[in-house]
């Protein structure tokens, strides 16, 4: 983290301001591994006021940013955070997912349906991506679209967390009606 930092620094005095917000969103993604959450915010918001130029890195900056509110509990900033990186990394299957996975949890269930569906599209053979698809339909009551998601994350990773967690969500259905 000091390393980055002391190199953020010194970029900055040589006058190379991308650089140097390159250099702070790593020491911002090196505190945010450390657990030092607040630490990670400051980087994060150092590397974005240095000007970095619109497009993916800048929405990944944001969408690193996103995640380190989310775990400090700061939804709305995370929602702002995360809405830029949606508009500057459109393409990036990660920022929809997280997206429509803080939707999930602040109850905006159209926001996450919307959101998780731009997800899939961008990324269908992504187990957690299929979780997530899975949670958002069963609770908006689309048990059937939840119980082909989850089959999918489970088919798709078995062993990974989210083939796990989706086995799990599988085994908590009720079993399905016959057809007939």
């Amino acid at each position: 983290i000091v390393a980055f930092e002391q190199a953020a620094e010194e970029a900055e005095r040589s006058g190379e301001m991308v650089e140097a917000a390159r250099l702070w969103a790593q020491a911002g993604n090196a505190a945010m591994a450390n657990g030092d959450l607040p630490k990670a915010r400051s980087d994060f918001d150092a590397a974005l006021a240095r000007g970095l130029p619109d497009g993916l890195e800048k929405g990944e900056v944001h969408l690193d940013r996103a995640r380190a509110l989310v775990a400090l509990d700061d939804m709305k900033a995370a929602r702002d955070s995360l809405d830029i990186a949606l508009t500057q990394a459109p393409k990036d299957p990660l920022a929809w997912l997280l997206s429509a996975t803080l939707a999930r949890r602040t109850g905006d269930m159209r926001l996450a349906q919307a959101h998780i569906a731009r997800a899939v599209q961008l990324s269908p053979d992504d187990a957690s991506v299929a979780l997530e698809e899975g949670n958002i339909a069963v609770l908006t009551d689309h048990e059937d679209v939840a119980r082909a998601a989850w089959g999918r994350a489970v088919k798709l990773a078995p062993t990974a967390a989210a083939g796990k967690a989706a086995a799990d969500n599988l085994s908590r259905l009720p079993a399905e009606k016959p057809a007939g």
